[in-house]
């Protein structure tokens, strides 16, 4: 996400103030295209150069950032490169879903030193919170990491993300929970929090993080689990809805009058297309063969790389379902690009086909259309990942990491 601005938007009002905002923009430009030199700063955002090398030498002073000359340029003086400096400002990343919390240690940039996960089964936000901040401490203990500059927690609902507030996720049982408060009051030496929708934040892990070779300045972030939620990102911003509730796309009917969904409504394509209903499909057809009923979707997948004609039957129903989903997502956004995460990624040979091939009959009238549709690209769980990122965001939007 571009997260720089040019100065004729931002060099009006209280001098210090505008410093603080040139500062944050100059450090974000760093993070984002590093190596980069201080004219291409310069260039990029307007300022002036005397501006860009005093914000320099304060980033350089401050151990934030760290410089060094380009490598094979053998004509003439060699330009000096900006890069963030890790090992010194470190983050936290907490992913919290209906059956698992998933925490992370990570670096200023976005690698990850350490990562775990937790069983989690209908507990309280406190107990959550508590049991994640155990665990953190632990990883801190285990690295010699003393202090922790952001957090960052994504959940499985819809999140106020201003007011740090989940104001309802039914698959956790919770509503209007004040998430930050509980935060705050476990972790009272971090000031920067950040608490966000799971899939919305998968979308900015993408956006920073991803290693798909596209410009990802129009698309959805589609995250299939135990339920099924969707970032959206339109000219390189995330859309959040007049109440944070833009891309609850596991909540559209498709089936009038179907299945009851975890939400109270009838047919929402979370009925048909979440992890929940692969698990559900597959055990009603197991059961009806006699077989074992009690199943997890890592079962399912290890069944469809053996060849289980149930288990492969299941997904590619979940996946005609999400085909469905996604053709009604692009016919409302015309985004560039699908990106799915998601364990059934997995199996992306079996899933991405069946999606692609009901997106082309239903999603485009007249003249034929494309769109990418690919598995996410983060190594590591795009909810944690997510999580990572609403960290480092808060953190560089803070305009100050140290006195």
């Amino acid at each position: 996400m571009s997260m720089y601005t040019r100065s004729t938007d931002i060099i009006t009002g209280n001098s210090k103030v505008v410093r603080s905002i040139n500062r944050a923009t100059i450090l974000n430009l760093v993070r984002e295209m590093q190596p980069i030199s201080r004219i291409q700063i310069a260039r990029l955002t307007g300022l002036h150069k005397s501006t860009v090398s005093s914000i320099i030498s304060e980033l350089l002073e401050e151990d934030l950032i760290f410089e060094q000359p380009s490598e094979g340029n053998s004509i003439g003086r060699s330009p000096i490169n900006l890069y963030l400096k890790r090992g010194k400002f470190f983050v936290a990343g907490l992913n919290i879903d209906s059956s698992f919390l998933k925490l992370a240690l990570a670096d200023i940039d976005g690698t990850v030193i350490e990562e775990k996960e937790l069983p989690v089964t209908r507990l309280s936000p406190e107990e959550v919170v508590g049991q994640s901040v155990r665990s953190l401490k632990d990883m801190q203990l285990q690295y010699g990491i003393s202090e922790i500059y952001g957090i960052g927690i994504s959940v499985a609902g819809i999140v106020d993300s201003d007011e740090m507030v989940v104001t309802y996720a039914p698959n956790l049982g919770w509503e209007n929970v004040y998430l930050g408060k509980v935060i705050s009051e476990y972790l009272p030496d971090i000031e920067n929090i950040a608490v966000g929708n799971d899939a919305k934040a998968s979308a900015l892990a993408e956006l920073w993080f991803g290693r798909h070779e596209l410009d990802l300045s129009n698309f959805v972030f589609l995250s299939v689990g135990a339920g099924i939620g969707a970032g959206i990102v339109l000219d390189g911003r995330l859309v959040n809805g007049e109440y944070y509730a833009a891309g609850e796309f596991g909540h559209m009917v498709i089936v009038e009058g179907g299945l009851t969904c975890s939400c109270g409504n009838r047919g929402c394509l979370e009925a048909y297309a979440s992890d929940r209903a692969t698990i559900s499909r597959y055990e009603k057809e197991s059961l009806e063969a006699g077989k074992k009923s009690s199943v997890t979707i890592n079962d399912i997948l290890r069944g469809i790389r053996n060849g289980d004609t149930a288990a492969i039957s299941a997904i590619k129903e979940t996946a005609y379902y999400l085909g469905v989903g996604v053709s009604n997502i692009v016919r409302s956004f015309d985004p560039q690009t699908i990106i799915v995460g998601g364990k059934i990624t997995d199996v992306w040979d079996i899933v991405g086909p069946e999606i692609y091939n009901v997106i082309m009959e239903r999603a485009y009238f007249g003249k034929k259309k494309s769109i990418n549709l690919l598995p996410s690209s983060l190594h590591y769980a795009p909810g944690m990942m997510g999580a990572v990122s609403l960290a480092i965001e808060k953190v560089f939007d803070s305009y100050k990491l140290s006195d």
